[in-house]
């Protein structure tokens, strides 16, 4: 696939690495020749100076066959100039724009991106997903991860597992015989830095960050075998009043029971947020000085999240909140060399707001009906949920007589609405929806399955 990317910053890049990594012809469209020279230089991309919403520079880019464009420049009046362009000059096939600002969003203005329009076939709004993704992790705390799948019917969570984890040592087929109603799957195991599809007979570890696909509804008992059903909590402290933190605290204030504050270090930042919150108490102070965190109840709350646009900020703000003695300490970060200090500062959580955003676009990268896609570990695992044709080698077999290989793991299937956890003799049928869990090296192997191709008539 021939792809365009428009700004080279550090969604652009994140992008353009997972897209070469699996043979894509890349191009990186940047004002910054620097920008433009480091990502040309790091991966295997062709890189242009310039402005992505010009058609000159488009056009030197090789907008002319290019497959898809994807604009995630900081400015989102060019991200949807340049599909603008994209569709009425070069008729490209699928456009995607990062935007922002949530006036476009507004519910009021929904038919701004029609085809008739604004033509964009995909809007990402990074602020919006990832303050959904910390929701996720708030509501269910002994969690590291909880992603929805099939319309929220099915959840994915990761887990780790502590020394006092009540199942250690127990293998995944002796925890089928003592749970059989436990509708739960483990699909993935990471263990120090290796991560890989579990076989029944592989044991689950103290010390382990499992990934388990749950039925919505036992979310709660899964955690709980697990060791790690914990209380939400209902006082937060959040650092940070950008889009992310604002949009987090209008969430949050819809939970009956929640108490946050929020801390942000611009004076007019923290005014525009007090202004539109209703509920959140809004102080202007810094959240590295330990009066201000202590102010704002840090020392008894049972939740703190740095969600700032500075990393170093939200790492050590997360660390002197720990200190303090909040229970849980989340964090936003997008440098994953500084994943080193998670462990020395006691923070519990790192989020990296770009695995959301990579997550969002490879639903449409990915060959096949892919409905959903959830990267895991920087890109080491998915998890996808496809829709199964008739022609797939998955459909009409029991799934023990059908060579699936050892890096993929079918998780979960549901069928008019109901959800199913297939065991060998489960057979997958036609417009099913299943979930797997796929090791990198095996996912043009999944595309395949869920591909229309003459190959399996």
């Amino acid at each position: 696939m021939k792809v365009i990317i428009c700004g080279a910053g550090r969604v652009g890049y994140g992008i353009a690495e997972k897209l070469c990594a699996e043979n894509n012809e890349v191009t990186v469209i940047d004002i910054s020749a620097k920008l433009i020279q480091k990502i040309s230089t790091n991966l295997d991309v062709r890189g242009v100076i310039g402005h992505g919403a010009h058609p000159d520079v488009l056009v030197r880019a090789g907008i002319e066959s290019a497959d898809m464009i994807i604009a995630v420049t900081h400015l989102d009046e060019v991200n949807m100039v340049a599909c603008q362009l994209a569709h009425t000059l070069f008729d490209v096939q699928t456009k995607i724009a990062r935007v922002r600002a949530q006036n476009y969003l507004d519910p009021a203005w929904q038919d701004l991106f029609s085809r008739n329009h604004l033509p964009i076939d995909v809007i990402i709004s990074p602020e919006l997903e990832v303050a959904t993704d910390v929701l996720q992790r708030v509501k269910t705390p002994g969690a590291f991860m909880n992603t929805p799948f099939s319309t929220g019917r099915v959840s994915l969570l990761g887990v780790r597992l502590l020394e006092n984890c009540p199942i250690s040592n127990t293998a995944l087929t002796q925890l089928t015989e003592l749970f059989p109603d436990l509708n739960s799957m483990v699909v993935g195991i990471k263990r120090g830095d290796r991560l890989f599809v579990p076989k029944g007979e592989d044991q689950i570890l103290s010390g382990d960050e499992i990934y388990v696909i749950s039925h919505h509804d036992q979310v709660g008992r899964t955690l709980d075998i697990l060791g790690r059903n914990e209380d939400r909590g209902r006082r937060i402290v959040l650092v940070g009043g950008g889009n992310i933190g604002v949009s987090l605290a209008r969430e949050l204030e819809k939970i009956a029971g929640i108490r946050t504050r929020m801390i942000e270090s611009n004076k007019h930042t923290a005014q525009k947020a007090s202004i539109s919150l209703k509920k959140t108490v809004v102080l202007h102070g810094d959240g590295l000085d330990r009066d201000t965190l202590i102010e704002a109840g840090v020392n008894s709350a049972d939740i703190s999240i740095s969600l700032s646009n500075d990393d170093r900020v939200n790492v050590l703000s997360a660390g002197l909140a720990k200190e303090a003695g909040v229970r849980r300490a989340l964090c936003l970060v997008n440098d994953r060399t500084l994943d080193t200090l998670k462990e020395p500062l006691g923070v519990d959580i790192f989020i990296d707001p770009r695995e959301t955003t990579i997550s969002t676009i490879l639903q449409h990268v990915r060959k096949g009906r892919i409905l959903a896609v959830q990267t895991i570990e920087d890109g080491q695992a998915e998890v996808i949920e496809a829709i199964a044709l008739s022609t797939s080698p998955l459909v009409g077999r029991p799934l023990r007589e059908v060579e699936i290989p050892n890096g993929i793991r079918v998780g979960a299937v549901t069928r008019d609405k109901k959800v199913m956890f297939p065991s060998g003799s489960f057979v997958i049928k036609a417009e099913d929806h299943v979930i797997l869990f796929v090791e990198r090296d095996e996912i043009a192997t999944v595309e395949k399955m869920f591909r229309v191709s003459a190959e399996y008539f």
